[in-house]
């Protein structure tokens, strides 16, 4: 199944799952204004955010001042209509869209991709890295993208949970969740299912990448790692023993990566 397939059915269908509790702005969403404020400024800016979701984090963004741009493929992206009559001083442009393909006008300040980078293959990731180098970020703008650490998806592999309902919450179905992660390829599946369909599966795949890996998917672009963000601890991406343990305790990790050049090549 091609990945915007999946990823178009995967989010749609979990967002309605979990859309009524969960598209509402909440804590994660201010740390990820604070993360961009602390790496690309507070200042207006002009912000794309990529697999935008229910748009909570880029309703958010708009509230601090910024003129947002989001993008999201799947249906999650309706919820995010309720949120675009509260986002002064800024403003807030919602497109569903895939952006692989999206054609968006102009250069941006910022381009954020929160919890998603991974989807599909390593030629995918290059692909939308030379989209965001050459297309979208303007020369000596900044690019926020969470990336997938191996390290702890590997340790997570087998682990199952069950989720309860919780009405109060807006939960309202029961549900199964699986881990795996194949150590050949480096790319974490999570498969979930409904208690009352159970033969109803779906799954997302997601490659995991070390700091190093991310390195070379760079490679030919004008992208360049300047930092890594895991938790609450920023370190450059050279090797460091006091800050290496970090990336063994996250599921993620905050790439910030400098446009380098007006040169980029072309996708």
């Amino acid at each position: 199944m091609k990945a915007v397939q999946w990823v178009r059915d995967f989010y749609s269908r979990t967002g309605m799952w979990w859309g009524p509790a969960e598209a509402r702005i909440g804590e994660g969403d201010h740390n990820r204004v604070s993360l961009l404020h602390q790496h690309a400024g507070a200042g207006p800016a002009r912000v794309l955010e990529l697999g935008s979701g229910y748009g909570t984090t880029a309703a958010l963004t708009a509230r601090a001042g910024h003129a947002v741009t989001a993008v999201d493929i799947s249906d999650r992206v309706d919820f995010a209509a309720t949120l675009r009559a509260d986002v002064a001083p800024g403003s807030l442009t919602i497109i569903k869209d895939d952006f692989y393909s999206v054609e968006l006008s102009g250069q941006f300040d910022v381009v954020c991709y929160w919890d998603g980078f991974g989807v599909g293959s390593d030629a995918d990731q290059r692909r939308l890295l030379h989209r965001i180098a050459s297309r979208w970020l303007r020369p000596g703008g900044t690019a926020l993208i969470d990336v997938y650490n191996p390290f702890v998806w590997a340790r997570w592999d087998g682990d199952e949970e069950h989720k309860l309902p919780n009405r109060d919450l807006g939960y309202e179905y029961e549900l199964f969740h699986r881990v795996s992660f194949d150590p050949v390829t480096c790319t974490a599946t999570g498969t979930w299912w409904d208690a009352a369909h159970p033969d109803e599966k779906i799954s997302q795949r997601l490659r995991c990448y070390t700091p190093a890996d991310l390195a070379l998917l760079l490679a030919g672009t004008t992208l360049a790692l300047s930092a890594i963000t895991a938790g609450e601890h920023t370190f450059r991406p050279a090797h460091q023993p006091d800050d290496s343990g970090l990336l063994r305790q996250h599921h993620s990790y905050l790439a910030v990566l400098r446009h380098q050049s007006a040169d980029a090549p072309a996708p």
